[in-house]
């Protein structure tokens, strides 16, 4: 049996990912432990999500404050319950990766970047933009997190295809689904040194 990872989960919204990993973990098919979650928002369904699931929960909205100081208060919360890998699971916001974090930062990312990738490209927009240009393929990727949007080694990705009736809707919960096992998936792949 693995030795658990120690993983910190950041998020911005609904914590259904966050769900996700909380159910993987007690169906004894991810072995890890989600030591603390980290929110940008405190009034978000993510937040009690992982105060239900008995997580220890930091709120830490950016604001005005300057992105370095943010980083460093959100990566000193990771460091406190010695996080193995950081997760940002619906995470909105760029942060900067400190040294002692570089390689062990992941995101999945709801399209198969590079394509549809960047500021500004996040849930809905991104499945808006996949239909506005007549993509026939969509999909997931999880990749290294640097201090870039969407910018650092793909690790996974997983297709779907996008059909002729699709809304931005209906093709969000496909890629929803297979974001479910991939990312999990990702995850998996690491080992403790």
């Amino acid at each position: 049996m693995p030795t658990p990872l120690r993983l910190a989960v950041l998020l911005s919204g609904s914590g259904r990912t966050l769900e996700n990993l909380l159910e993987r973990i007690q169906a004894g098919t991810l072995a890890a432990e989600i030591k603390i979650v980290v929110a940008s928002r405190g009034d978000v369904r993510g937040v009690e999500v992982a105060r239900r699931a008995g997580v220890p929960t930091h709120v830490l909205p950016k604001g005005n404050t300057p992105l370095a100081t943010w980083s460093h208060a959100i990566f000193n919360a990771c460091r406190a319950v010695e996080a193995d890998l950081v997760v940002m699971a619906g995470f909105l916001q760029l942060v900067e990766i400190p040294p002692d974090f570089a390689g062990r930062v992941i995101n999945i990312h709801p399209a198969l970047l590079p394509e549809f990738g960047g500021k500004g490209y996040h849930g809905m927009h991104v499945h808006r933009a996949v239909l506005a240009r007549g993509c026939t393929v969509s999909g997931c990727t999880v990749h290294l997190v640097d201090n870039e949007y969407d910018h650092g080694r793909i690790l996974l990705q997983q297709t779907v295809p996008v059909l002729p009736d699709d809304t931005p809707e209906s093709l969000a919960a496909r890629v929803f689904a297979v974001e479910c096992d991939t990312l999990p998936a990702a995850i998996s792949r690491f080992f403790i040194p």
